[in-house]
């Protein structure tokens, strides 16, 4: 489900008109994530830490609405729930594009997500399926990097206005405290830093719980 927004009446009207002009609308930030209480959380429940952080990942987006905006013939419309298609990777070293749906009861999600990534697993190639929605967001893990920032493979000619949210390889340093870079890389158009901030610390609190 999506509704429409009041373009005309948004109180953010220039800044989209502005930015959607761009031949790169988007900009990104990178971030260091404390993820020990979260680490510890995953592994009492004997649950994947990706599955885990990709859960929060998401509760995080649905719960900011600009994470939830989307462009459609000069049209902003408000998704109701926001999924993920994240890379997922092979045993032969590649990796295909999936589609997870959100659920807020993690178990659920849970089930839902492993059944996915079996499915890509036991595939060939980027694309394994349809995608017919742009209620999503592009997400990715790069576990052998602790990076400071990336940059993202786009497209200017096809109109995108996806979150891309990115993490990198869990550092652990003497005191026991984990860590991982997140990058998130949003269209201006939608999303301001504030927006963003705001997307951070509530990450942050849903992994520190």
């Amino acid at each position: 489900m999506k509704t429409l927004l009041d373009l005309e009446n948004w109180n953010r009207k220039e800044h989209f008109a502005h930015f959607k002009q761009m031949e790169e609308p988007f900009f990104g930030v990178t971030v260091a994530i404390d993820c020990t209480k979260a680490y510890q959380t995953a592994k009492s429940i004997n649950a994947s830490f990706f599955i885990f952080y990709l859960h929060k990942t998401l509760a995080a987006v649905n719960a900011i609405e600009n994470f939830r905006y989307r462009i459609s013939e000069n049209q902003i419309y408000i998704n109701e729930r926001v999924d993920a298609s994240a890379t997922i990777g092979r045993e032969d070293g590649t990796f295909g594009f999936s589609l997870i749906e959100y659920h807020p009861n993690f178990k659920t999600f849970e089930q839902t997500a492993l059944t996915e990534i079996e499915r890509i697993q036991n595939t060939t190639g980027l694309f394994t399926r349809s995608f017919d929605d742009d209620s999503l967001i592009h997400f990715s893990a790069i576990p052998w990097l602790n990076f400071s920032s990336i940059t993202h493979a786009r497209s200017f000619t096809y109109q995108d206005s996806c979150p891309k949210i990115s993490f990198g390889k869990m550092m652990t340093d003497e005191t026991g405290k984990k860590t991982m870079s997140m990058a998130v890389f949003v269209h201006h158009g939608l999303i301001d830093g504030m927006h963003v901030g705001q997307f951070v610390d509530y990450f942050q609190e849903l992994m520190n719980q």
